[in-house]
């Protein structure tokens, strides 16, 4: 199986009218802190984490892994899009054994209704389609996150499922390989 573990890591920075996907550097720290402190940004996510806590725990250069992206405007951190192989073991499969990469993103509450996260989670697509040809991505999202449903269907992925999951209705959708140039 492919995967995100398939593909070299970090790619060169990706660029976009607006915004510049790149590996994590030091200078994110505050920006992820947020990110998971943010009672808006964690609504339908778990919940916030303790700032104290994720102040202690969040090392110097957080989010370096392969799959994870932080989405730049103008310098700075607004969010992150993740390609990352989902947990065989949740419900939710585009395979029989149960493994497929997941979409996935967060932004700041300041980035919200600027069409950014459109923006980078297409990036982020269109190189995983140039890495991986013909690989699948999932995405699942709660029902409820009305925002979250409108981008799922804004980059094209179609309802394979709904099933209940943290207490909650959530949508999983795939989006079917599509070269870069045909989106």
């Amino acid at each position: 199986m492919t995967g995100p573990a398939s593909f070299s890591w970090p790619p060169a920075p990706i660029g976009t009218a607006r915004l510049v996907l790149r590996e994590s550097e030091a200078r994110d720290r505050a920006a992820f802190v947020e990110l998971f402190a943010s009672p808006e940004v964690r609504t339908y996510l778990g919940g916030p984490h303790p700032r104290d806590e994720l102040e202690r725990a969040v090392p110097e250069v957080p989010g370096r892994r392969p799959g994870l992206f932080v989405v730049e405007l103008d310098g700075a951190m607004i969010g992150t899009v993740t390609l990352e192989q989902r947990d065989a073991e949740r419900p939710g499969r585009l395979r029989p054994d149960g493994g497929c990469t997941e979409l996935g993103y967060m932004f700041l509450p300041e980035a919200w209704g600027s069409g950014y996260a459109a923006e980078a989670c297409s990036a982020a697509l269109d190189w995983f389609a140039d890495a991986l040809p013909g690989e699948p991505v999932a995405l699942c999202t709660q029902v409820a996150n009305a925002p979250s449903m409108r981008l799922a269907l804004k980059l094209g992925f179609t309802e394979v499922m709904r099933f209940e999951e943290f207490g909650a209705e959530q949508w999983f959708g795939v989006s079917s390989p599509v070269a870069p140039h045909q989106r």
